[in-house]
Formats: C-alpha cells, sequence, structure tokens
C-alpha cells in the first residue's frame, strides 16, 4: 500500500493550526488578510496538483488522486461560504471545552467580582490571556448592566467581524426585554441564531 506523501500530510497539518489559529488567536483585522492569503496558497496548490495529474495522466497512482483530492478539499473549505464548515466543527468544540469556564465568568460577573477594567468605560473587560481562549480575537468580554433591572448582559464573542463582517457572539442574559429580541432573532433566523440552553445564545449582530 503506498504511503501518503509528507507534503500532503505536512499541508493537512498546517490548514487544521491554521484554521483553530484564525478562529481562537487570530485579532479580527488579520483575519481577512491571512484568509485570503491561505486561499490563494491552496489555489496555487490546487492547479499545481491539476497540471500534475494531466501531465501523469497515463500513471495515475492512489497516492497521487488523494494528494489531489486532499489540496482540492482543502481548498474549498477554506473558501468563502464552504469554511462555514469547520468553522462550526471548532465552535461546537469551543463552546463544550470552555463551557464551565465560560459559566464560572457570568457567576462571577453577576457578584460583581470581574466588571469592566478598560479605561475607556465601554463595558469590555479584559481577560487575561490563557488557553483556551474563552472570548475570541482578543479574549475580551462585553458586559452590559441595566441597572434598573437589576439584570445583565455578557458576550464573548465568536468572532468579532470586519469591516461590514458581523459580530457573532455566545451571549449570557438574564434580561426580559433582551430575551424577547435574542428570541425574535431567532425565529427570523434559525440558521444563524439559536438558543444553546436557559439564559445563553448564540447570536450574530450585523451593524
Amino acid at each position: 500500500m503506498e504511503r501518503l506523501p509528507k507534503k500532503t500530510l505536512i499541508l493537512t497539518i498546517i490548514w487544521i493550526a491554521y484554521s483553530f489559529t484564525d478562529y481562537f488567536i487570530l485579532p479580527y483585522f488579520f483575519k481577512p488578510l491571512l484568509w485570503l492569503l491561505a486561499c490563494l496558497i491552496l489555489l496555487i496548490l490546487s492547479l499545481r496538483q491539476i497540471v500534475k495529474r494531466f501531465k501523469e495522466r497515463t500513471k495515475i497512482t492512489s497516492t497521487g488522486i488523494i494528494s489531489f483530492l486532499t489540496t482540492i478539499v482543502l481548498f474549498f473549505l477554506t473558501f468563502y461560504r464552504f469554511n462555514k464548515i469547520p468553522s462550526s466543527i471548532i465552535e461546537k468544540l469551543d463552546w463544550k471545552i470552555s463551557y464551565c469556564k465560560r459559566h464560572q465568568i457570568v457567576n462571577e460577573i453577576l457578584k460583581e467580582t470581574i466588571k469592566p477594567n478598560t479605561s475607556m468605560k465601554n463595558g469590555i473587560h479584559k481577560l487575561s490571556f490563557d488557553f483556551p481562549i474563552i472570548s475570541n480575537g482578543g479574549n475580551d468580554i462585553w458586559i452590559y448592566e441595566n441597572k434598573t433591572e437589576n439584570t445583565k448582559t455578557i458576550k464573548f464573542w465568536i468572532s468579532r467581524g470586519f469591516f461590514e463582517a458581523p459580530q457573532i457572539y455566545f451571549i449570557f442574559t438574564n434580561d426580559p426585554k433582551t430575551k424577547m429580541s435574542y428570541e425574535k432573532l431567532i425565529k427570523n433566523d434559525p440558521e444563524l441564531n439559536w438558543k444553546l440552553e436557559d439564559q445563553w445564545y448564540r447570536i450574530v449582530e450585523r451593524y
């Protein structure tokens, strides 16, 4: 049985590392640039594989076919609209892995052990940059307090967006009016917005 070429294996490992780095760590203003670079590299590699397969069409091997298909699949999984497949898988892992930690942070905010800590006083609290990352694109969380109702809404970023790109969050809220607005979003666009559990939502906000 022919072995998978090392180059194809290395490419796959690099792509997986890129996907996790892009989701968890990269600042939102770097994401589009690195995404374009990744697409360009994979497009070039895909075209090279196509040319190579055409030249070697009389002596096609299973290893060559696997290398060709792997490169093409990685390109399409990176390309716009298709990249939601790996992103959604990582997002589900993110929710499960950091489930207890996010609940702990929410409890500390409700007890007012954690409060906004930026000089701009914009409701942002900067968490220490530990692993696993709790809020993507900088490990910041956004805290809004309705002092009249004594309720809080806490947003953990999934994606901070860029230019006109939407903001995507895991959100905790115990505010009835905010819950109603999220329930309306879920009803209008259930493919992008849904309830995770009591008081927790996955929400896309467009500006």
